[in-house]
């Protein structure tokens, strides 16, 4: 008898737990909506409203006013870039989140999740190759100025290379190299992993900076500084790339975002290498030295960048160990 009433009370509180669990997980799902452009200007929208919404408080969903509705088919008068969509509830908003999702005829897709307190979604401007040239050009000169290794590498390029033929040569061959790699990372043809490709260029920086200190000119380092530059900069573009698949290439005009990125970093290049050598051109009209004479204290610039090249790269390694 006891094992009877046992078994009935378990089934009863399985049965409510059930309940309670079934409950919730209606109340967790959000409201849905999908909107798919079938011809220019022209979208369907599909809404899935969650079964916890009482009948009398369903959200309306308002298209911009330039939209005519029949039924979930809206034929807008212009492109819809800019505006904003509505959701409104008759009552209130029962603590439910909105997954938006666009499908644009051009291929490109968008989704967004708003929070239960938010009503309205503005829809994002379409790609264009010239918003996309301008964006990823700033995106490209911001990752280079503010990379710290790949500057301090290229800083013990020019104490190595020296003169203003042989900086030309060793940053062409960093540049077209890291193109490369770029490239063919962002493009997924080639791909490393990110972490060791980190931890080498730090290493590029220890190297660079051990051939500064020993100081000796007839290492293949000094007498060709492009096949350094050439070599590392395979390495350092694929840690432009890791930067860049963070940041995500634009849907439709993946090779317009891909190349100004580049474009981007070699005008933050530029501009380094510039502010440097303009650097050391003022020091020269200033004391009267010659350009060459002013690589004198490159030794204890080269400690500097191997002290910080080595705790960057055990810091690199630890985060793969």
């Amino acid at each position: 008898m006891f094992k009877s009433i046992c078994n009935t009370a378990y089934l009863t509180l399985a049965l409510m737990t059930l309940l309670v669990v079934n409950t919730y997980a209606h109340e967790a799902r959000p409201l849905s909506i999908v909107i798919n452009e079938i011809t220019t200007n022209v979208y369907v929208v599909d809404t899935k409203i969650p079964p916890s919404v009482s009948v009398s408080n369903h959200p309306q969903i308002l298209m911009p006013g330039f939209c005519k509705s029949k039924g979930n088919l809206y034929h807008c008068s212009q492109d819809i870039s800019g505006s904003s969509i509505i959701i409104n509830y008759p009552q209130f908003n029962p603590a439910i989140s909105t997954l938006i999702r666009v499908n644009r005829l051009s291929g490109e897709k968008f989704t967004a999740l708003l929070g239960p307190k938010e009503s309205a979604w503005i829809f994002p401007a379409k790609e264009t190759k010239s918003g996309v040239a301008s964006q990823y050009t700033t995106l490209g000169i911001g990752h280079i100025l503010g990379g710290i290794d790949h500057l301090l590498f290229l800083a013990g390029l020019l104490l190595i290379a020296k003169s203003r033929k042989r900086i030309l040569m060793a940053i062409t061959g960093f540049t077209i190299a890291h193109s490369i790699t770029l490239i063919l990372s962002a493009m997924n043809l080639v791909r490393l992993p990110v972490a060791p490709v980190e931890a080498i260029i730090a290493l590029s920086i220890v190297f660079v900076a051990a051939e500064i200190a020993r100081g000796k000119r007839d290492t293949i380092t000094y007498q060709f500084p492009v096949a350094v530059s050439s070599s590392f900069g395979l390495l350092h573009g694929f840690g432009f790339a890791a930067v860049l698949n963070e940041i995500g290439l634009p849907q439709t005009e993946l090779l317009t975002g891909l190349l100004f990125f580049n474009v981007g970093v070699e005008i933050g290049q530029i501009m380094f290498v510039g502010g440097l050598v303009g650097l050391i051109y003022g020091l020269q009209f200033v004391s009267k030295i010659r350009f060459e004479h002013i690589f004198k204290i490159e030794r204890p610039i080269a400690y500097v960048l191997g002290v910080l090249a080595v705790y960057w790269m055990f810091e690199r390694i630890s985060n793969f160990i």
